[in-house]
């Protein structure tokens, strides 16, 4: 029987190459790599099947990378958002390791590590400056990436997400979920369990037939020993937090009923993060806001990565 998640994919990704992005594998070293869909004009347009396209140019408009969530890869999390932002700035969206065809045969499970070869990635791609628009797991990404890598990063927005997965944090959210562990929330194997966690994403309930959710869980939740790694290696100690003093601007975008990370965290995170970090809550919309609510969030997306850049060109 034809898996329709799967057979859905041809459909995407022609409406991601008709928002002027394309798929484009970078290898960070030996045994790691990285997919990625780039900015067409940056690349070959290969003429055979079996012809792997080669990098031609670096991006000439502002770099906006979207980087994803724990439950799909790159271009189903920001489908939304790819055709909003294409006009006006050169958009990267990567699948981190383990996810789409991101794969390593190193034993690091950090979002450390993940930050280190994303950003080995986005220079290798030729991208100098960016701003990255994490979510959820991503956003944790995304923040150690500013942390590590400040003269790469220049704005973040973030979504649905905190600075570092805390013990306390963890048991705390789980607990008020009514969850064990991170690993039954976020990696579900079977169709209950994937309408539960949609459920508690999203703000309005979703109806799919049992077959959907069978299929999504099929396709996107590959790679299940690595993942749990993941989640695994995402947790640290009460005593090892340390909140960083980012230099760049951060804006907080936030679904109002996110049941995931309240919006209590997003607003304790502004305090603790100062003066450069900016917050806006999105009404109607849960943890999956840019799915949920796309053109509000798009305009608000864009509304903070133009002004962002105009405040930057009158320094």
């Amino acid at each position: 029987m034809v898996n329709l998640v799967e057979a859905q994919k041809p459909l995407m990704h022609a409406l991601m190459k008709m928002a002027g992005i394309r798929p484009y594998t970078v290898e960070i070293e030996s045994g790691t790599k990285m997919s990625f869909w780039v900015p067409s004009e940056t690349i070959t347009k290969p003429k055979k099947k079996e012809e792997k396209p080669k990098l031609i140019a670096k991006p000439t408009k502002p770099v906006v990378v979207l980087v994803h969530g724990f439950a799909a890869e790159g271009i189903v999390t920001w489908q939304f958002q790819v055709g909003a932002l294409t006009k006006k700035y050169a958009v990267y969206v990567p699948d981190l390791l383990f996810f789409g065809g991101s794969v390593t045969d190193k034993t690091d499970r950090s979002p450390r590590f993940q930050a280190e070869c994303l950003a080995t990635a986005l220079r290798k791609l030729g991208v100098e400056k960016c701003t990255v628009v994490g979510f959820s797991y991503g956003g944790m990404v995304a923040f150690k990436m500013a942390e590590m890598f400040p003269e790469l990063v220049e704005a973040m927005v973030i979504s649905g997400s905190i600075l570092a997965m805390t013990d306390s944090i963890s048991v705390s959210s789980l607990q008020q979920l009514g969850f064990s562990s991170s690993s039954e929330l976020l990696l579900p194997n079977s169709v209950k369990g994937l309408k539960t966690l949609l459920s508690i994403a999203a703000y309005k309930k979703l109806w799919f037939p049992d077959r959907l959710h069978r299929d999504f869980l099929q396709v996107m939740f590959t790679n299940r020993k690595e993942r749990g790694e993941l989640l695994e290696g995402l947790v640290i100690s009460n005593k090892e937090i340390d909140i960083p003093n980012f230099s760049q601007r951060i804006h907080l975008l936030w679904g109002e009923n996110d049941q995931i990370f309240k919006l209590e965290f997003a607003q304790n995170m502004k305090e603790q993060l100062g003066d450069s970090t900016t917050f806006e809550g999105i009404k109607k919309a849960g943890h999956l806001v840019h799915l949920e609510r796309p053109c509000v969030y798009n305009r608000c997306l864009k509304h903070f990565i133009a002004s962002f850049l105009a405040s930057n060109k009158t320094k």
